[in-house]
């Protein structure tokens, strides 16, 4: 089935003498853009039908026949998209198409709308679809690094504060690190969704639709829970959307986080881990380059997400009630976000189930005396002596064997510490006594990746 070739039609001219200039088409016109709403504009356009319909403002013959037409229009679209140019927007194409299939009948579709609230509507289905499918995604790779923890509960490797080593982890307590925040990301996308489930459609223009509509059976029908509460708001409203740029902002932005990780732990110096060949991409210039492109990619579009939020919350900051045409701007950057999360989240997900470790690698770089000292000091505060104190020996003592050419281990007892002190430069012994709640022992992570698991699959259900 081909799409249909429709001919420009215009919702608005009456009182103007003159067709819009090239110049000003080329500006004005947005079907390029928001063809994207097509689908959810015919959903809506088959509701108001129904609603027209019940209001006694069509009959069932003229309401049938309205979405008899727009059910062909959707086929045929999907079949086939329709060319972009000479539309002004999606609103006028489909009753231009409509008018194709059923005449004049199809300009008492707009009786009581105006494209104002039909276009919030469309723009609020669009969102309730990319916002579950976000979450969804989101889900997904928290449970292929919940997977990725379970196996690895017991995996050593350095942890880092200001990029210097730290205290020894497991791989499996970084993975759920990035659980956390994934499972916070999808739980803000389901409030969004929970706040923003209301249906705009019945505003019109700016004051609400002078017809006797049912608005709440009008609102499920569509899936909503509710109508909109003001007309004016509900037309110039764009907090969902908003909502939902700083949420996959945000979420992009722990994408990074992870990105940058795993850049540096894949590097030539760290060599702890490596992307799968088919996740990697190889230099024109350098036969030996593997390069981490997905994850610098990731870097990058949370660079440009980041600044999708910012122009989108100025460009609603000055606007004056009710519906401005600067809001025909808010959908490059919604797409954009939405189109770009729907390929990298599985990505992402699928380079953690097939990173490779050189756990050898891990282990010795996070058995080395600067990790474990801490442990030391531990050790003797444990005998009774202040914290503060245990901290200063086992400072002095490093620098004294360093001086040496020495291991603190090496460089035997001596400034405070005991043999029995020096017992605790010991990698697993160390792991294992972090077992307090969100530790990094390798019990724990077992037990805090079950837990995990089971959080994955509450928030799968829905809000």
């Amino acid at each position: 089935m081909s799409a249909p070739r429709v001919k420009r039609k215009l919702l608005w001219g009456g009182r103007f003498k003159e067709a819009p200039s090239t110049l000003l088409r080329s500006l004005n016109d947005s079907f390029a853009v928001d063809h994207l709403l097509l689908d959810v504009d015919i959903q809506g356009s088959i509701a108001w039908a129904g609603a027209l319909r019940e209001a006694g403002v069509i009959s069932e013959t003229e309401a049938a026949r309205i979405v008899r037409g727009l059910g062909e229009i959707r086929r045929a679209c999907a079949a086939k998209p329709p060319a972009l140019a000479g539309h002004e927007d999606v609103h006028s194409f489909v009753e231009a198409a409509l008018a194709r299939k059923v005449g004049p009948l199809a300009g008492k579709l707009r009786t009581g709308r105006s494209r104002n609230d039909q276009v919030v509507t469309d723009l609020r289905l669009y969102l309730r679809r990319a916002i579950a499918e976000t979450a969804e995604g989101a889900l997904d790779l928290a449970a292929s690094l919940a997977d990725r923890a379970a196996a690895e509960s017991a995996t050593p490797m350095p942890g880092y504060t200001h990029m210097k080593q730290a205290e020894p982890i497991t791989f499996g307590h970084w993975c759920l690190a990035y659980v956390e925040m994934l499972l916070r990301d999808a739980g803000r996308f389901r409030e969004i969704l929970r706040r923003g489930d209301e249906c705009p459609l019945g505003s019109a223009a700016l004051s609400g639709t002078p017809l006797p509509i049912d608005r709440a059976r009008l609102a499920r029908s569509l899936g909503f829970a509710r109508p909109s509460a003001n007309s004016l708001d509900a037309v110039s409203s764009r907090d969902t959307a908003a909502e939902f740029l700083f949420a996959s902002s945000l979420l992009l932005v722990h994408l990074s986080r992870l990105a940058e990780d795993l850049i540096i732990y894949g590097s030539d110096e760290f060599g702890y881990v490596e992307l799968p060949d088919a996740l990697a991409t190889g230099s024109s210039r350098m036969p030996h380059k593997k390069n981490p492109d997905l994850l610098e990619l990731a870097r990058g579009h949370a660079a440009r997400a980041i600044g999708d939020l910012a122009g989108f919350l100025a460009l609603l900051k000055g606007l004056p009630l009710a519906y401005n045409k600067d809001l025909q701007l808010d959908k490059e950057p919604i797409f954009r976000v939405a189109s770009v999360l729907r390929v990298l989240l599985p990505a992402i997900s699928a380079a953690i189930t097939g990173l490779k470790l050189d756990r050898p690698r891990m282990r010795e770089a996070a058995a080395g005396d600067p990790l474990l000292a801490t442990q030391v000091a531990d050790a003797i505060s444990i005998r009774g002596v202040p914290f503060a104190e245990a901290h200063e020996r086992v400072g002095r003592r490093i620098v004294e064997a360093a001086k040496k050419g020495q291991t603190l281990a090496g460089y035997g007892a001596g400034g405070g510490i005991t043999r029995t002190d020096l017992q605790a430069l010991n990698l697993d012994r160390a792991l294992a006594s972090r077992r307090a709640a969100g530790g990094t022992s390798p019990a724990r992570v077992k037990a805090a990746a079950r837990a995990a698991h089971r959080r994955i699959t509450r928030l799968r259900r829905g809000p």
